[in-house]
């Protein structure tokens, strides 16, 4: 009897199975362990005293858990804000030309910019409690994972079939039901894949995230992070080792009980006619749908779908017209291009006047040039991540079998932090005579290539089989094969991880410009050490003109080339 035959008729029995069992005991477990590590969380605190790290290797599981729990926190967080968001920039053209290049902006912000400012914030929110300190905490975690995903969203979004969307217009869905039924499955494959990509970004931020330096004040809480970032202080190379070790076994075990489970799950949105020939496997997913768990809460959910259709009938009609009022239209952007425009007006006229009242707007001449060197090294990383990784990530997208076998591995390459490599670096650096300015590339790539592979990966597997098997048909191989269906079919979703990757890189720079290792600190030439080096001194008119140069940079790259690339991937290479 094949497992098939056997989980039907288990299905149909209705009879509780010992494997009912264990998953109800995982589940309350879990929860258990949630409970007992968040009490922790609120412990008082006085901020006024520099807190101390237990780096004793028995502290490891413990603080494995409090780690995982914020990055879980900081996914749920970061979900929620790629929905809305990326929702109301594809949906309102007036209200994408803002929201789009303020998320430039964002991606390119530092996490170590937005820690300054929420520790401070967050810490005066809750007084007294240790609460402040893991809200600043889940919240650069979350500045880490929220933009990748809701670029990814946004451009599923944007070039949403067209067959889908004459669908839910003649069927005249709510937008309640072409959110859940139409746009959220078509980009439910790239939204997984760069979920698990955002995952791994709070990973590489991990200790800047829970060792937070403001100014003469150090704040750190339970985690690997922090572990690692003390064992990296003292230069104790046999504690590294101990949370490298529980890094690689935190996120090939998520990478199991998590990820793979929900790419296996998602292979039920690919846009195709014909079946697959060999879909994504989950041991995990195989064995849920073994219990008859899932059924029953769907039975008791059930009730609960009726009422939430009624429900979104609040959000209106999918009736937007094919064919709008050119004047009606130009008078309603003049207005908000007003509007918005003198927003952002005032705001960048408070912040020159701040400026000009600390140290004179003469602060941007230093980061302006610094910055040069830092786009160098973005433009090397991107051109040389693009040749690299897009024909692997179309290889492995078009392989279920391998892509079981590399999701792990690429996971904990994606995942680790660079400061963990700090001491072979500074090691290597030596050894070699590399100089930073060069080997801060190699350190970039550890937290910003993997968007282009992520991204390639889910664009190959969203490539319908059946255009596959027509390729195959006639006989379409080589370089006729890759022009006419692989780039095509990959292009939205590389220019998705492109751009992100470019943001990501932005923001490495700043653990990857500046390398210490005991009392050995090698500095690049170039804006991320800059604003690494204002931020541990607490200067925060150089802190404000550093980030802020970023940003013009980061924007000025967008607008030029990534943005003209997403336009083209909407009107020309959209499915």
């Amino acid at each position: 009897m094949s497992f098939r035959t056997q989980h039907t008729l288990a299905r149909r029995s209705g009879r509780f199975s010992w494997v009912d069992l264990v998953v109800a005991s995982a589940v309350l477990v879990l929860l258990y362990t949630a409970l007992r590590v968040g009490q922790g969380t609120t412990v008082s605190f006085t901020p006024d005293r520099t807190t101390l790290v237990d780096t004793s290797p028995s502290q490891l599981p413990y603080d494995a858990a409090r780690s995982l729990l914020r990055m879980f926190v900081a996914l749920a967080a970061a979900v929620v804000f790629t929905f809305c968001y990326a929702y109301a920039a594809a949906r309102s053209r007036r209200l994408e030309r803002v929201l789009i290049p303020a998320l430039d902006i964002l991606q390119s912000v530092p996490v170590l910019g937005f820690l300054t400012i929420a520790v401070t914030g967050f810490l005066a929110l809750f007084p007294g409690s240790m609460f402040g300190l893991e809200c600043a905490a889940v919240f650069a975690i979350f500045t880490s994972q929220a933009w990748n995903m809701t670029f990814g969203f946004y451009q599923s979004l944007t070039s949403l079939p067209r067959e889908l969307d004459e669908l839910s217009r003649s069927f005249g869905f709510t937008r309640w039901m072409r959110f859940w039924k139409v746009e959220l499955p078509a980009g439910a494959i790239g939204l997984v894949w760069n979920g698990m990509m955002s995952f791994g970004g709070g990973w590489f931020f991990l200790v800047a995230s829970e060792m937070i330096s403001v100014g003469s004040r150090e704040y750190a809480l339970p985690g690997v992070g922090s572990y690692a970032g003390a064992a990296i202080a003292d230069g104790d190379l046999g504690k590294v080792g101990w949370a490298i070790l529980t890094m690689a076994v935190m996120v090939i075990g998520v990478n199991f009980l998590f990820w793979r489970p929900l790419t296996a799950w998602t292979e039920r949105f690919k846009n195709e006619q014909s079946e697959a020939g060999e879909a994504q496997r989950s041991l995990v997913l195989d064995f849920l749908r073994r219990s008859n768990w899932p059924r029953l809460i769907g039975r008791w959910l059930r009730p609960l779908g009726p009422a939430c259709s009624r429900a979104g009938r609040v959000f209106g009609i999918d009736d937007r017209p094919l064919v709008v009022d050119r004047a009606r239209r130009r008078t309603g952007d003049l207005v908000f291009a007003v509007v918005a425009g003198g927003l952002i007006l005032w705001g960048l006229v408070d912040l020159g006047r701040y400026l000009d009242a600390s140290t004179g707007l003469g602060v941007f001449g230093e980061p302006l040039l610094l910055g040069l060197a830092t786009l160098a090294r973005v433009s090397v990383l991107i051109v040389a991540a693009t040749v690299i990784w897009v024909p692997v990530g179309v290889w492995i997208g078009f392989s279920p079998k391998l892509t079981r076998i590399a999701q792990p591995v690429i996971q904990v390459l994606a995942g680790f932090p660079a400061n963990f490599l700090f001491p072979l670096a500074v090691w290597f650096f030596l050894r070699t005579g590399l100089s930073i300015d060069v080997g801060g590339i190699l350190l970039m790539a550890l937290g910003a290539q993997w968007y282009i592979l992520f991204n390639t990966i889910a664009g190959a597997m969203s490539i319908p089989g059946d255009l596959r098997e027509a390729m195959d048909d006639l006989g379409v191989r080589g370089w006729q094969r890759w022009k006419r269906l692989i780039l095509p079919g990959v292009f939205p979703s590389y220019v998705t991880g492109g751009i992100t990757a470019s943001g990501g890189a932005w923001n490495a720079s700043i653990v990857s410009e500046v390398v210490t290792f005991g009392a050995t600190t090698l500095t690049a030439t170039g804006l991320g050490a800059y604003i690494a080096q204002a931020t541990g001194d607490g200067d925060f008119p150089r802190l404000l003109a550093g980030v802020a140069v970023m940003s013009l940079y980061v924007v000025a790259l967008n607008r030029l080339v990534w943005r003209r690339l997403y336009r083209l991937a909407e009107t020309r290479y959209s499915l």
